[in-house]
């Protein structure tokens, strides 16, 4: 990290480029308002630079700004989360008869397909699938999914109704999001739809889920550069963090308002356009 650019501006030291201060606040709000709304952030992520002319910011900015989210999430939905746990105490004491225990077990199972699946092909997708028409076909092929899903859903079940198999099947789902544009968040919530929830539900449960799935994620990220010999700005990766986390946690308490009222096609439509955006720009 060194500040001597022409402008005087302190600049950000990643492995493929420098960041500046603005390009830091910009993809740190663009990583809080769409972690957990149904349109991908990795995918913004991808596109934002692209469109801007800006660098790939690279691992370490990644890990700031998800571990943003993951403190967001974790205050917003902070009940559910200490349920959790006492559900898990539950589990380990041989007792699965709460409905918190069996919560517990679906998280965990629901967990374990996009934590595999991040172990096994997230080298690989990061190096071949980050570019634009990638993006580009899966806004747009989920989108469609997720309408599809939000205007035939039966949207009569809720949360307590989550048996094993429906948490594995939406787990699976999870795993999906791997692929860039494809949002984890959209493709849950989707799932859950699908399954009959309501879609309150099916966000609160989506939510809930993405917390051990990031907690994995940025765990395993941050060993990583630890064990690196990369400098790190570790005072600007705190701004980043910390405004991601402030924008994530206002896009999640916006979010639940409006899906009960206006549902997810609106995001649908979005994810369509902004496809046919990336594909005129791009092609």
């Amino acid at each position: 990290m060194h500040s001597g650019s022409a402008t005087g501006r302190t600049i950000y030291e990643t492995e493929n480029a420098t960041m500046s201060w603005l390009q830091i606040i910009v993809l740190a709000i663009v990583q809080g308002l769409t972690e957990f709304l149904p349109i991908s952030s990795s995918g913004h992520l991808i596109l934002v630079p692209n469109v801007v002319g800006w660098t790939d910011q690279g691992l370490v900015f990644d890990v700031a700004v998800h571990f943003g989210s993951l403190a967001a999430v974790s205050i917003f939905f902070r009940h559910d989360l200490a349920g959790l746990i006492r559900g898990g105490v539950s589990l380990l004491s041989g007792r699965a008869d709460s409905m918190e225990a069996k919560m517990a077990l679906g998280i965990g199972l629901g967990t374990l397909p996009a934590a595999l699946a991040g172990l096994l092909f997230a080298g690989w997708i990061a190096e071949n699938l980050r570019n634009p028409m990638i993006v580009a076909a899966t806004l747009a092929g989920y989108g469609v999914i997720m309408g599809l899903a939000d205007r035939l859903g039966r949207k009569q079940r809720n949360i307590t109704d989550i048996t094993i198999r429906d948490a594995l099947l939406i787990g699976l789902a999870q795993a999906l999001a791997l692929i860039p544009g494809t949002s984890r968040s959209g493709i849950t919530i989707t799932a859950g739809l699908a399954l009959g929830l309501t879609r309150q539900d099916a966000a609160r449960f989506s939510f809930v889920l993405s917390v051990p799935v990031i907690l994995l994620a940025t765990g395993y990220e941050f060993l990583v550069v630890m064990l690196s010999d990369q400098s790190v700005a570790w005072g600007q990766l705190a701004v980043a963090a910390a405004i991601s986390a402030v924008v994530a946690y206002l896009s999640i308490e916006v979010f639940m308002r409006f899906v009960t009222k206006m549902g997810l096609v609106p995001f649908a439509v979005y994810r369509v356009l902004l496809a046919g955006v990336i594909i005129y720009a791009f092609a």
